[in-house]
């Protein structure tokens, strides 16, 4: 829609009044003696130096709202000055600037594409423009105040984008979706950006379906909207970016079935996948172990002649390795790395953990060997498997001497489960003594005894043939009530 369509359905022309701009510009004063025609000759003509010190003697009492307001008009075509003027009043405080005010240095920043100091400006709004009690219906005012004094700044349209951008950042989602409402109704659409970013938002904050809702009722997806029943002709449609938004959201709250309904829509709304929508996809089935249904998107992308990107590649390696297939992964690893692709530190904690899962802990030590090399720092539960995948195969001190390395190098802290397999493995070599002092520690860093923690003491002590304290650690967990 053009600004010109925008103005004429969302402003209509008002009848004209005496009191209009031009014969306010030259009749009005902003101290009984200086006309706003004067302070817009200093602001334009007079250099940067002497211009605020003539003003202030022009206007010791400085300006109200709607002098402002109308000087800056005069100036609306050097955006740069008008927002010089606008600071140099609010720290001479010469202004005691409203919503009025604010809105109309807002359409003039906008205008002038200066989208950074706008977004500003109208955060800055939201908050003057009411008591504390009024938080939801402040970002309203500013999107009534916008409407009002768009026409006669001759904004532009995304205006109404930084609003809704505005009240995203600050997180007031329900106030963004009511002002994309007020829009749609009047057939106006937010640009295709914002629209996005919206979904996301809801998605995030109200969860997948609600996001979905939104979506539909943006794009103009159902006949009747949910509160106004207005049949709404959008002027954008859905982009593949918007589908991998919907995809992701419900990808990560595990709704598994939505995201391939998703999928199918891309078919329906001659939308094209990229390499991101196979990647969420690919994720899906791979979370699920369908390792088919992944590997034959795969080659449907190979086929589109799509190259994988490094995400593409970790994800498929991630499914493999979750089910213990290693090999294929490694196929795929040995692929990515021949295609000229970066492996992360994400390719190398999915190889890592796979070998732990296959028992393979030789070639897991020298994956992580390799990520150590290119410091990159393991997540908590990749060090998890390697520990446990060396306390399995009876490597405790290995293990032990890994996790205090990796303290002083790049700040790991031991989980629970790191401490539950250290001593266990301490306790079932009978390690007693080094078992009870990474108990204490464990302890010390705010971890309480657990029963896989009992069993392993209980265990170890039994071994070496003290029952006594074994039946003591015993009736302690009992009293202690940490179950078996």
């Amino acid at each position: 829609m053009t600004i010109h369509a925008l103005k004429s359905i969302l402003f209509p022309t008002p009848k004209p009044k005496p009191s209009s701009l031009s014969t306010f510009s030259t009749s009005s004063p902003c101290n009984d003696q200086t006309p706003i025609s004067t302070v817009v000759s200093v602001l334009t003509h007079q250099r940067s130096k002497s211009r605020w010190s003539n003003l202030r003697s022009l206007c010791p009492n400085g300006f109200n709202p709607k002098e402002f307001s109308q000087i800056v008009i005069h100036l609306k075509n050097n955006p740069h000055l008008v927002l010089r003027f606008f600071n140099w009043t609010k720290q001479k405080f010469l202004c005691n600037h409203d919503l009025h005010s604010y809105s109309t240095i807002i359409h003039i920043l906008a205008r002038g594409r200066l989208k950074g100091q706008a977004l500003i400006l109208i955060q800055e709004a939201i908050r003057v423009s009411g008591s504390d009690d009024e938080l939801e219906s402040r970002p309203l005012k500013v999107f009534e105040s916008l409407v009002k004094t768009y026409k006669q700044c001759g904004s532009a349209p995304f205006v109404f984008d930084l609003l809704i951008k505005a009240c995203l950042e600050s997180k007031k989602i329900d106030s963004s979706i009511k002002i994309v409402r007020m829009l749609l109704s009047r057939s106006i659409s937010p640009s295709y950006s914002t629209c996005n970013l919206l979904i996301r938002n809801v998605s995030q904050s109200y969860g997948a379906p609600e996001g979905y809702m939104i979506y539909r009722e943006i794009f103009g997806l159902d006949c009747e909207s949910r509160e106004d029943n207005v049949r709404r002709i959008p002027s954008v449609r859905p982009k593949i970016e918007t589908l991998n938004t919907l995809m992701v959201a419900f990808y990560r709250d595990g709704m598994v079935d939505k995201v391939k309904e998703i999928w199918d829509q891309i078919a329906e709304l001659n939308c094209n996948p990229n390499g991101y929508s196979y990647s969420i996809l690919m994720a899906a089935y791979c979370d699920e172990e369908k390792m088919n249904e992944a590997e034959a998107l795969w080659e449907e992308m190979r086929a589109k002649n799509m190259d994988p990107d490094v995400m593409a590649y970790n994800t498929i390696i991630s499914g493999f390795c979750r089910i213990g297939e290693i090999e294929k992964a490694e196929e795929f690893f040995r692929e990515m790395t021949m295609s000229g692709i970066e492996s992360t530190s994400t390719t190398h904690e999915h190889i890592l953990s796979g070998y732990c899962k296959t028992g393979n802990v030789d070639s897991a030590l020298l994956v992580y060997k390799d990520m150590r090399g290119k410091d990159f720092r393991p997540e908590a539960s990749t060090m998890v498997a390697l520990i446990r995948g060396l306390c399995d195969k009876s490597r405790v001190l290995e293990a032990l001497d890994i996790v205090r390395s990796a303290e002083r190098h790049f700040g790991f802290h031991p989980t629970r489960k790191s401490f539950e397999s250290l001593i266990t493995g301490l306790c079932s070599e009978g390690n007693m003594e080094e078992a009870l002092r990474l108990q204490a520690e464990m302890v010390s860093k705010g971890f309480k005894p657990s029963s896989e923690i009992y069993t392993a003491f209980i265990s170890g002590y039994r071994k070496q043939g003290n029952l006594e304290m074994a039946d003591k650690l015993k009736n302690e967990m009992l009293q202690t009530q940490v179950s078996v």
